[in-house]
């Protein structure tokens, strides 16, 4: 009989023994499984952005022209107005600009309270008329001459002049290389001072700057007798990109 206990109670010892060895290579096993699937769904990332900028020389450029005229009578102003923007635009077509490139962008007519030197109403009304063109031209070497010429034709207006790339694709893409390498000399740079190794990319974004070369204010060259000295000088185009890499 108690060579029977014995026995008994020997198996079940063999048996929590069986279980507790079977349970601790379960755990042994699924711990790294479970630790990947933990580094799956958050991974470590490392995040930078690069810059690319490009100089380039402007071969376009941009000009409102407008005329304003004033008349006690409405249709006296319009007519007034429309005989200086009709002289305008024949200077402009006179100069080699195309009719394409000429671009009417505003045509108003409001009428304003005129008042004495006491600041009082007087009751008469004088009535303001604008017209503005947006113009394109393509040779940079007539920008001084097309702007003199509006003037004497009766351009009263220019609001100013911005100078641009006219395809800008080829300076686009190398700016876009230069920021790419630079986002990633920096991230090799922060991944070898932090110890860890670089992995895929994850995501790249882009942000693209450098619109048309500054304004210039040319409403005070109505009194020039001569063609304005004008020099388009360059323009930086500047790409950004902000890149997320795995890290290791």
């Amino acid at each position: 009989m108690k060579t029977k206990y014995s026995l008994i109670t020997a198996l079940a010892i063999a048996a929590v023994i069986l279980v507790v060895g079977v349970g601790a290579a379960y755990a042994q096993t699924s711990a790294p499984a479970a630790q990947t699937a933990q580094d799956n769904q958050n991974p470590r990332t490392l995040t930078v952005s690069g810059t690319g900028k490009v100089y380039t020389t402007p071969d376009i450029a941009y000009i409102t022209i407008g005329v304003h005229t004033e008349g006690k009578e409405a249709a006296t102003a319009v007519s007034e107005n429309n005989q200086q923007a009709n002289e305008v635009m024949d200077a402009l077509k006179s100069m080699g600009v195309d009719a394409k490139d000429i671009q009417t962008t505003n045509f108003s007519i409001y009428p304003r309270q005129e008042y004495d030197t006491d600041g009082k109403p007087t009751g008469e009304i004088t009535y303001a008329v604008d017209n503005s063109v947006f113009v394109t031209i393509r040779d940079l070497t007539m920008v001084g001459d097309v702007l003199d010429e509006a003037v004497k034709a009766g351009a009263n207006q220019i609001s100013g002049i911005q100078f641009d790339v006219a395809n800008r694709t080829a300076a686009q893409s190398e700016a876009r290389k230069a920021a790419v390498a630079d986002a990633r000399a920096k991230a090799e740079e922060l991944a070898a001072a932090s110890g860890v190794k670089l992995g895929a990319v994850q995501t790249i974004s882009e942000y693209t700057s450098g619109g048309p070369a500054p304004m210039y204010d040319m409403r005070a060259m109505a009194a020039s007798e001569s063609a304005v000295p004008i020099e388009a000088g360059q323009m930086a185009l500047t790409i950004e990109v902000n890149i997320v890499y795995l890290i290791q």
